[in-house]
Protein backbone atom coordinates (compact mmCIF):
# COMPACT_ATOMS: atom_id res chain seq x y z
CA UNK A 1 0.00 0.00 0.00
CA UNK A 2 1.32 3.44 -0.87
CA UNK A 3 -1.17 5.23 1.43
CA UNK A 4 -2.28 3.92 4.82
CA UNK A 5 -4.20 6.02 7.34
CA UNK A 6 -4.87 4.71 10.83
CA UNK A 7 -7.40 6.52 13.04
CA UNK A 8 -6.45 9.93 11.66
CA UNK A 9 -8.07 12.87 13.41
CA UNK A 10 -7.66 16.59 12.87
CA UNK A 11 -9.13 19.15 15.24
CA UNK A 12 -8.64 22.88 14.67
CA UNK A 13 -9.36 25.74 17.07
CA UNK A 14 -11.98 28.37 16.31
CA UNK A 15 -13.66 31.23 18.16
CA UNK A 16 -16.62 28.94 18.78
CA UNK A 17 -14.40 26.19 20.14
CA UNK A 18 -12.58 23.16 18.68
CA UNK A 19 -13.76 21.99 15.24
CA UNK A 20 -13.38 18.31 14.37
CA UNK A 21 -12.42 18.29 10.68
CA UNK A 22 -11.34 14.64 10.41
CA UNK A 23 -12.85 12.31 12.96
CA UNK A 24 -10.90 9.07 12.78
CA UNK A 25 -10.12 7.95 9.22
CA UNK A 26 -8.87 4.51 8.23
CA UNK A 27 -7.92 4.26 4.55
CA UNK A 28 -5.55 2.27 2.34
CA UNK A 29 -4.76 2.91 -1.32
CA UNK A 30 -2.66 0.53 -3.40
CA UNK A 31 0.41 1.68 -5.29
CA UNK A 32 -0.48 2.70 -8.84
CA UNK A 33 -4.23 2.82 -8.14
CA UNK A 34 -6.74 5.58 -8.90
CA UNK A 35 -9.03 6.82 -6.16
CA UNK A 36 -11.89 9.30 -6.41
CA UNK A 37 -12.68 11.23 -3.24
CA UNK A 38 -16.23 12.60 -3.10
CA UNK A 39 -18.53 14.16 -0.55
CA UNK A 40 -20.41 17.38 0.22
CA UNK A 41 -18.60 20.66 0.86
CA UNK A 42 -17.13 20.68 4.35
CA UNK A 43 -16.84 16.89 4.54
CA UNK A 44 -13.04 17.00 4.91
CA UNK A 45 -11.90 16.14 1.37
CA UNK A 46 -9.42 18.96 0.87
CA UNK A 47 -8.16 18.64 4.44
CA UNK A 48 -7.48 14.95 3.87
CA UNK A 49 -5.47 15.83 0.76
CA UNK A 50 -3.45 18.36 2.76
CA UNK A 51 -2.71 15.72 5.39
CA UNK A 52 -1.58 13.24 2.72
CA UNK A 53 0.71 15.88 1.23
CA UNK A 54 2.25 16.68 4.60
CA UNK A 55 0.87 20.22 4.45
CA UNK A 56 -1.36 19.73 7.49
CA UNK A 57 -0.46 17.71 10.57
CA UNK A 58 -3.13 15.44 12.06
CA UNK A 59 -4.03 15.86 15.72
CA UNK A 60 -3.70 12.11 16.21
CA UNK A 61 -3.38 8.87 14.25
CA UNK A 62 -0.81 7.56 11.81
CA UNK A 63 -0.24 8.73 8.23
CA UNK A 64 1.95 6.40 6.14
CA UNK A 65 2.61 7.64 2.60
CA UNK A 66 5.20 6.17 0.22
CA UNK A 67 6.88 4.37 3.11
CA UNK A 68 7.16 7.51 5.26
CA UNK A 69 5.40 8.07 8.58
CA UNK A 70 4.50 11.73 8.08
CA UNK A 71 3.65 12.22 11.74
CA UNK A 72 7.32 11.67 12.63
CA UNK A 73 8.85 14.10 10.10
CA UNK A 74 9.84 17.68 10.89
CA UNK A 75 9.13 20.52 8.43
CA UNK A 76 12.34 19.94 6.46
CA UNK A 77 11.57 16.24 6.27
CA UNK A 78 8.05 16.96 5.03
CA UNK A 79 9.42 19.30 2.36
CA UNK A 80 11.80 16.59 1.15
CA UNK A 81 8.96 14.08 1.21
CA UNK A 82 6.83 16.30 -1.06
CA UNK A 83 9.76 16.97 -3.36
CA UNK A 84 10.58 13.28 -3.75
CA UNK A 85 7.16 11.61 -3.73
CA UNK A 86 4.18 13.91 -4.35
CA UNK A 87 2.76 16.11 -7.10
CA UNK A 88 -0.22 18.37 -6.36
CA UNK A 89 -2.72 20.05 -8.68
CA UNK A 90 -5.17 22.56 -7.23
CA UNK A 91 -8.34 24.16 -8.57
CA UNK A 92 -6.45 27.45 -8.74
CA UNK A 93 -3.38 27.04 -10.87
CA UNK A 94 -0.83 28.62 -8.48
CA UNK A 95 1.59 29.54 -11.25
CA UNK A 96 4.20 32.25 -10.69
CA UNK A 97 3.03 35.10 -12.93
CA UNK A 98 6.51 36.51 -13.59
CA UNK A 99 7.85 33.19 -14.87
CA UNK A 100 7.27 31.55 -18.24
CA UNK A 101 5.55 28.20 -18.58
CA UNK A 102 8.94 26.55 -18.95
CA UNK A 103 10.32 28.25 -15.84
CA UNK A 104 7.21 27.35 -13.79
CA UNK A 105 7.56 23.66 -14.66
CA UNK A 106 11.32 23.61 -14.09
CA UNK A 107 11.08 25.04 -10.54
CA UNK A 108 10.72 21.76 -8.58
CA UNK A 109 13.60 20.19 -10.50
CA UNK A 110 15.79 23.23 -9.90
CA UNK A 111 15.06 23.02 -6.17
CA UNK A 112 16.06 19.35 -6.34
CA UNK A 113 19.38 20.31 -7.97
CA UNK A 114 18.61 18.67 -11.30
CA UNK A 115 20.89 19.97 -14.04
CA UNK A 116 18.43 18.80 -16.70
CA UNK A 117 15.56 20.81 -15.17
CA UNK A 118 14.73 22.83 -18.28
CA UNK A 119 15.12 19.89 -20.67
CA UNK A 120 12.74 17.80 -18.58
CA UNK A 121 10.33 20.71 -18.22
CA UNK A 122 10.21 21.15 -21.99
CA UNK A 123 9.55 17.42 -22.47
CA UNK A 124 6.67 17.49 -19.97
CA UNK A 125 5.10 20.59 -21.51
CA UNK A 126 5.20 18.91 -24.91
CA UNK A 127 3.45 15.87 -23.41
CA UNK A 128 0.58 18.09 -22.23
CA UNK A 129 0.34 19.77 -25.62
CA UNK A 130 2.12 23.03 -24.80
CA UNK A 131 5.37 22.67 -26.69
CA UNK A 132 4.43 25.86 -28.54
CA UNK A 133 3.85 27.86 -25.34
CA UNK A 134 7.18 27.43 -23.54
CA UNK A 135 8.03 31.13 -23.34
CA UNK A 136 4.52 32.38 -22.61
CA UNK A 137 3.66 33.81 -19.19
CA UNK A 138 0.56 32.66 -17.25
CA UNK A 139 -1.24 35.89 -18.13
CA UNK A 140 -0.82 35.02 -21.81
CA UNK A 141 -2.36 31.57 -21.40
CA UNK A 142 -5.99 30.44 -21.21
CA UNK A 143 -7.30 28.78 -18.05
CA UNK A 144 -6.96 25.34 -19.63
CA UNK A 145 -3.40 26.06 -20.71
CA UNK A 146 -2.51 27.28 -17.23
CA UNK A 147 -3.86 24.07 -15.72
CA UNK A 148 -1.81 22.06 -18.22
CA UNK A 149 1.28 23.93 -17.04
CA UNK A 150 0.31 23.21 -13.43
CA UNK A 151 -0.17 19.54 -14.27
CA UNK A 152 3.19 19.37 -16.06
CA UNK A 153 4.84 20.95 -13.02
CA UNK A 154 3.17 18.43 -10.70
CA UNK A 155 4.43 15.39 -12.60
CA UNK A 156 7.77 16.60 -13.99
CA UNK A 157 9.65 14.95 -11.14
CA UNK A 158 7.88 11.60 -11.73
CA UNK A 159 6.14 11.56 -8.33
CA UNK A 160 4.77 8.32 -6.95
CA UNK A 161 1.54 10.08 -5.97
CA UNK A 162 -0.51 12.73 -7.77
CA UNK A 163 -3.03 14.59 -5.61
CA UNK A 164 -5.64 16.64 -7.48
CA UNK A 165 -8.14 18.88 -5.70
CA UNK A 166 -11.02 19.78 -8.05
CA UNK A 167 -8.55 20.35 -10.91
CA UNK A 168 -11.30 21.31 -13.37
CA UNK A 169 -13.24 23.60 -11.02
CA UNK A 170 -12.16 26.80 -12.80
CA UNK A 171 -12.51 25.43 -16.33
CA UNK A 172 -15.35 25.05 -18.79
CA UNK A 173 -16.72 21.55 -19.37
CA UNK A 174 -14.81 20.78 -22.58
CA UNK A 175 -11.48 22.09 -21.28
CA UNK A 176 -12.00 20.32 -17.98
CA UNK A 177 -12.62 17.03 -19.78
CA UNK A 178 -9.34 17.48 -21.66
CA UNK A 179 -7.45 18.02 -18.41
CA UNK A 180 -8.99 14.89 -16.87
CA UNK A 181 -7.97 12.81 -19.89
CA UNK A 182 -4.43 14.15 -19.54
CA UNK A 183 -4.37 13.16 -15.87
CA UNK A 184 -5.52 9.62 -16.51
CA UNK A 185 -3.05 9.36 -19.40
CA UNK A 186 -0.18 10.51 -17.20
CA UNK A 187 -1.29 8.10 -14.47
CA UNK A 188 -1.23 5.20 -16.94
CA UNK A 189 2.07 6.20 -18.52
CA UNK A 190 3.95 6.88 -15.29
CA UNK A 191 2.11 4.36 -13.05
CA UNK A 192 1.46 7.21 -10.63
CA UNK A 193 -1.04 6.69 -7.83
CA UNK A 194 -3.83 9.20 -8.47
CA UNK A 195 -6.08 10.62 -5.75
CA UNK A 196 -8.72 12.87 -7.26
CA UNK A 197 -11.11 15.10 -5.31
CA UNK A 198 -14.20 15.81 -7.37
CA UNK A 199 -17.88 16.69 -7.14
CA UNK A 200 -18.48 14.81 -10.41
CA UNK A 201 -19.88 11.39 -9.54
CA UNK A 202 -19.33 10.05 -13.08
CA UNK A 203 -15.70 11.09 -12.94
CA UNK A 204 -15.22 9.50 -9.52
CA UNK A 205 -16.67 6.25 -10.86
CA UNK A 206 -13.85 6.14 -13.44
CA UNK A 207 -11.46 5.57 -10.56
CA UNK A 208 -10.76 2.07 -9.27
CA UNK A 209 -11.71 3.12 -5.75
CA UNK A 210 -14.43 5.60 -4.74
CA UNK A 211 -14.09 7.01 -1.23
CA UNK A 212 -17.11 8.92 0.11
CA UNK A 213 -16.64 11.34 2.99
CA UNK A 214 -19.27 12.97 5.16
CA UNK A 215 -18.76 15.06 8.29
CA UNK A 216 -15.10 14.12 8.59
CA UNK A 217 -15.75 10.38 8.38
CA UNK A 218 -15.48 7.83 5.58
CA UNK A 219 -19.05 6.95 4.73
CA UNK A 220 -18.22 4.21 2.22
CA UNK A 221 -15.51 2.81 -0.03
CA UNK A 222 -16.53 1.12 -3.26
CA UNK A 223 -15.15 -0.03 -6.60
CA UNK A 224 -15.61 2.49 -9.41
CA UNK A 225 -18.39 1.32 -11.74
CA UNK A 226 -16.67 2.90 -14.75
CA UNK A 227 -13.06 2.12 -13.75
CA UNK A 228 -10.89 1.75 -16.80
CA UNK A 229 -13.48 3.18 -19.17
CA UNK A 230 -12.06 5.83 -21.46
Amino acid sequence: MIIALDKVKLTLPSQAGPVNILRGLDLTIARGATAGLVGPSGSGKSTLLMVLAGLERPSSGRVMVAGEDLTKLNEDGLARFRRDHVGIVFQSFHLIPTMTALENVAIPLEFAGRKDAFERAEEELKLVGLGHRLTHYPGQLSGGEQQRVALARAVVGDPEILLADEPTGNLDQTTGADIIELMFDLHARKNTTLLLITHDEHLAERCEQVVRLRDGLIESISVGAQAGVA
